[in-house]
Parts: C-alpha cells; structure tokens; sequence
C-alpha cells in the first residue's frame, strides 16, 4: 500500500524495516501461542518462521528494509526474551516461598 512512500527516503526506508519488525512480533506471537494452543513445542522453529515472513515483506518494500528489519528484530528478540527471564524469576520466587 504504502510501498512508494516507505522507498522514497531513507528515512522511511529504515521506517518500514521498523514496522516490518513489528509484523515479525505479531507473528512470533501468533505461531508461539498457536503452538502453544495445540499442545505443541515452541523453540527456534518459530522465531525462524516469523523472521522469514517479516523479511518477505520487508523485500517487497526496498532491499534496505531488509537489513534494518533484520537489526530491529533482533533487538526486539533480546527485549522479549529479557522480559521473559524476568517474569519468570518472579514467578518461580512466588513459588518458593509458598
């Protein structure tokens, strides 16, 4: 939709690499509480899937894209897995004391 716009600076161009990684988020979510639902394993296989669909959007963009798609999500991959080491010392405390 917005493809001529997002190519049209590189300001936007790394722009649409951030919301590509945001799209790499919502579908890491999406196939993990999938995976989750039907009682199936989540691991790297997930991460690996919802980098591959972020990326495929982020080309149709500009090449660019790709690069700062790839460093966004990164980023955000180190953010949620600190998050989640967090809430679950939290939770196992919880546990201990009771």
């Amino acid at each position: 939709m917005y493809r001529g716009k997002l190519a049209s600076s590189e300001l936007f161009t790394i722009l649409g690499g951030f919301i590509s990684s945001l799209l790499f988020l919502v579908a890491l979510t999406f196939i993990g509480n999938f995976q989750e639902t039907c009682g199936m394993r989540t691991g790297w296989g997930a991460v690996i899937l919802a980098q591959v669909v972020a990326l495929i959007a982020a080309s149709t963009v500009h090449r660019v894209c790709i690069t700062t798609c790839l460093l966004f999500s990164v980023g955000v991959l180190y953010e949620i897995n600190k998050i989640s080491g967090l809430l679950l010392s939290k939770s196992e405390s919880k546990t201990k004391r009771h």
